[in-house]
């Protein structure tokens, strides 16, 4: 029998509710495009709060106080970007988040150009269609029922 080889890849995000709007990150990267909350990839030697911190410093130049663990996907969900690559996902509702200015930019990530843009959604009108990944969508769903 075959065997591939195993590849996790463990994300974290950020779930920041303000004024009853949730903020999602619009990114591109070349012809794919795809929103989702913000958050990243867990890099070796971080803890899980620890990569949090770091996304919302790298991505929103923010910092937040604190966060409660809101939810983590507990089934198979295949990388949309390798689908030899298992994702885990991680999610915490963020508290007391400064500053709350916000600016879409563009990173360079190994050579290559991706945007982010950042938009409040209304909580009210929050629809998992609003988001790419499978994973957010569940998220979606769950913060639509805190209504």
């Amino acid at each position: 029998m075959h065997s591939l080889p195993v590849r996790f890849t463990i994300r974290v995000y950020g779930i920041w509710i303000r004024d009853g709007h949730v903020l999602l990150c619009e990114e591109g990267h070349e012809d794919f495009r795809f929103v989702k909350f913000p958050g990243g990839g867990l890099e070796f030697g971080e803890g899980l709060q620890d990569a949090l911190k770091r996304e919302f410093e790298e991505e929103l130049e923010a910092t937040f106080s604190h966060a409660d663990l809101f939810y983590i996907n507990d089934f198979f969900q295949p990388s949309a970007f390798d689908m030899q690559t298992q994702v885990l996902s991680v999610y915490y509702l963020v508290h007391e988040v400064a500053p709350e200015h916000l600016n879409n930019k563009t990173e360079i990530r190994g050579g290559k150009s991706y945007e982010l843009k950042f938009q409040w959604r209304s909580l009210e009108h929050l629809d998992d269609s609003d988001l790419t990944f499978p994973i957010d969508r569940i998220v979606a769903r769950k913060l639509s029922a805190l209504r």
